[in-house]
């Protein structure tokens, strides 16, 4: 039988390897690695899509068929921009806590089923999470959520008559992390909660804002003016036509799930461009979005360009809560948007899950309702 020889180096000794001695080595090898579990494959969208609908199926034979279940895709962007689907996040309201138990374990038979295996749970606030994965693969983040507390009202406040003043204050920036966003759903007032897309935690504080009842909004990343302003991976700039547009909001959605309606994060140079803001209110009017300006700069158009549009729409009209961040001139701000909403009817202020910010408003809060102003969803202002 005629032998292949491997190139012979300097020095080293004839050695020769029968071609069909290569061939069952490397049968051996592949087969050892595929019955010891190394050699695992990965799963595909459609097969991590077709693994959720199990498990939703799954939750709703145990808590019942009419539980409130939402799934997000999971993205990850590359440094260079570039956004790829990593897995699902499934969230399940969970009304018996008493069913976490049966729960969890025909969950777990479903990822059996599919050669998954179970991460360790965490609990992040009234949100319990664990993951599912195959070898170094994520394929599904559970996410069991309480429902809503109910919300007590302020201590003596009068019954709101009709026509009192509405005050919408919306929260900032949200997305970066969660422990901020948990004390904000403890305030129990209708506060309108503005998520940053594309962060680690975005879909997770929209899914728990939304099941605890407040309002979502996306907070769409647009171009500054300053040429030091921190900005997002992705935004929208100035010269994008309306495919780049399109694209981008319908990404930015998908990782803030159940957003009502857009505000701009920064935006002063992009809020500015009359062609921008005209395919910008186009994209929301295709998908029934309003759209709240912010006011980065006296020289925005995005306003005036939505009511052109048709598109609903609402302004900040009132100072941001929180540019000087003490405790003081937070609660001077909060005053001064509480006369506003008085003066016009209507007022929208904006601040951010800052510690302070938050403590001016759990005490404020009940003050600002028994004065007789209703605190409201921005989107109860919106034209």
């Amino acid at each position: 039988m005629a032998h292949e020889r491997l190139p012979i180096l300097p020095g080293e000794p004839r050695i020769s390897f029968p071609r069909h001695h290569c061939v069952l080595l490397f049968l051996c090898v592949s087969l050892a690695l595929a019955f010891t579990g190394c050699w695992k494959k990965r799963l595909s969208a459609n097969e991590i899509h077709a693994v959720t609908e199990e498990f939703a199926a799954a939750a709703r034979d145990v808590t019942g068929k009419q539980t409130k279940i939402d799934v997000t895709p999971e993205t990850e962007t590359l440094p260079g921009g570039t956004t790829f689907f990593a897995g699902d996040q499934i969230y399940i309201l969970l009304e018996d806590p008493s069913k976490q138990a049966v729960l969890e374990t025909v969950l777990d038979a479903v990822a059996r089923r599919n050669h998954l295996t179970r991460g360790s749970l965490s609990k992040s606030g009234s949100a319990i999470r664990f993951d599912y994965s195959r070898g170094d693969q994520r394929t599904h983040a559970i996410h069991l959520l309480a429902p809503p507390a109910a919300v007590t009202p302020a201590p003596n406040a009068p019954a709101l008559l009709k026509g009192a003043p509405l005050l919408a204050i919306i929260i900032d920036d949200l997305g970066h992390d969660l422990p901020p966003l948990h004390e904000i759903l403890q305030l129990h007032y209708p506060l309108t909660l503005s998520v940053i897309p594309n962060l680690p935690d975005s879909a997770e504080a929209a899914n728990e804002a939304h099941a605890h009842g407040d309002e979502v909004l996306l907070h769409l990343p647009m171009q500054a003016i300053e040429a030091d302003a921190k900005t997002e991976p992705v935004e929208l700039r100035v010269g994008m036509n309306s495919y780049q547009v399109d694209k981008i909001l319908s990404a930015m959605l998908e990782t803030v799930p159940h957003a009502a309606g857009v505000n701009n994060h920064q935006g002063s140079r992009a809020t500015a461009d009359p062609a921008l803001m005209n395919e910008l209110m186009a994209a929301l009017q295709r998908r029934g979005l309003f759209f709240v300006d912010s006011r980065t700069t006296k020289e925005t158009v995005a306003f005036d360009t939505a009511e052109k549009r048709g598109v609903r729409a609402a302004f900040r009209n009132a100072q941001f809560l929180d540019d000087t961040p003490t405790a003081a001139a937070i609660l001077a701000q909060l005053n001064r948007a509480e006369s506003d909403a008085r003066r016009k009817g209507w007022a929208v202020t904006i601040g951010h899950p800052h510690a302070t910010t938050i403590a001016v408003l759990r005490e404020e809060l009940p003050r600002i309702e028994s004065k007789g102003i209703k605190l409201a969803f921005v989107s109860e202002v919106v034209k």
